[in-house]
This record gives structure tokens, sequence and C-alpha cells, in this order.
């Protein structure tokens, strides 16, 4: 037992900076979803240098948790670090996807397979917001390219079927993604009858006659 001090010594070290590094995890988390969350709400207001610049500093965070966390592994794959990183995917791909961009792989973004996946299902819920602030306009082809995106996503999801102790509960987010591209396809569809419908209605107003004066009437009458 002459060693148990030496021991405790040791552990406590341990412990000690993987506390620090716990606590300094958290934090980057929190600044991470902060980024994230001001990139979505940028890219909906087509302010697309800002957003650009909250996704570099979340690109930054991403890559220091990393690194900080490369000796707690643990720690990396725990769920508020790993949910902050989902959202690091889904401001990605939300603002590539809205800019008509290529989709970002899970390398492009340096992410965990699941987490990506999660991510890239939540997107779905950003597409539709944005699909209907475009749908309060009018119907547009926009609208339906989103949705197509939606669909894809929602194609490759339901592709992946593997334990949810392995994709970290995909499936419920792929329901989720269903529900949610079932109810825009709904929406652009009310949105396209009503403009056929205006449509139709401007054409047939188009070839009424005009109004008659009245010295159409005058004339008519032999006056």
């Amino acid at each position: 037992m002459e060693n148990l001090t030496m021991i405790a010594d040791k552990i406590r070290m341990d412990l000690d900076a993987r506390t620090l590094a716990r606590d300094r995890a958290l934090v980057q988390a929190r600044t991470l979803t902060r980024h994230c969350a001001n990139a979505i709400r940028a890219i909906h207001r087509s302010e697309n240098e800002l957003a650009q610049e909250h996704l570099n500093e979340a690109r930054t965070i991403v890559a220091q948790l990393g690194n900080d966390l490369h000796s707690y592994p643990d720690l990396f794959y725990a769920g508020y670090t790993q949910d902050a990183i989902k959202e690091f995917v889904e401001a990605s791909n939300t603002c590539a996807l809205i800019q008509n961009q290529p989709l970002l792989s899970p390398e492009d973004l340096e992410v965990e397979s699941a987490t990506y996946l999660n991510g890239l299902a939540e997107v779905t819920g950003e597409l539709r917001r944005r699909c209907l602030d475009i749908l309060r306009q009018g119907y547009s082809s926009e609208a339906e390219r989103l949705l197509s995106c939606m669909d894809d996503i929602y194609a490759l999801l339901v592709t992946m079927d593997y334990p949810d102790a392995v994709t970290n509960g995909l499936r419920r987010q792929t329901d989720l993604v269903r529900g949610i591209t079932e109810r825009t396809r709904g929406d652009l569809t009310i949105s396209l009858r009503e403009q056929q419908l205006q449509d139709s209605l401007d054409r047939f107003i188009s070839r009424l006659p005009g109004p008659t004066t009245d010295g159409d009437h005058a004339h008519d009458s032999g006056l």
C-alpha cells in the first residue's frame, strides 16, 4: 500500500484533465450551436455572406473539438458534443441546398456517418420552412426544387436500415422526414392548383368584351 498515494495523485491528475476537457467541450458545443443557428437564420434572410462567416467559425470549432478531445474519445462521442456537430451538418447543408449548391458529404464536413445522417434529416425541416416562405408569394419552381431535395434526402435515409444503437435513433428521424416531406408536397400541390385556377380566371377575363361607352349606344340606336 506504499504506492497508494502515488496512484491517487495520478488518478486525480487524469480526472482533473478530463474535467477540464469536458468543461471546455461544453463551452465549445454551445458556441458551435449558436453559430449554426445564426447561419441558418442568415441564409433564410438571404444574407449569404453572413451565413458563410458563421459556417466558417463553426467549422473551426468542430476541428478544435476533434483536436481537444483526441485523447478522450468518450467525451468526443458524448451526446452534447455530437449533437452540436449535428447542428453543423444541418446548417452547412441547409445553406448549400438553399443556394443550389452540391450537397456536402461527411468527408467534406469531417464528421461521423451517424452524426451526418441525423444532421441531414434535420435539413428537411429548414427546407420546408424555405418552401413555405416562397409559397407566400405564390407557386414557384424553386419550391419544387427544394421539395425534390427533400425527396432525395428521404430516399437516402430510408435505406439506412441499421440498429438505432449504431445510427443514434435515425429511424425516428426518418419517420419525421417522411411526414415533413409529405406535408410540404401537399402545400405545393394546393399552391399549384390555386395558381392554375388564377391563370385560368385571368385568361377568361381577358377574353371578355370591354365595357360599352355611351357613344357606342348612340351609334347603335341610329342617333
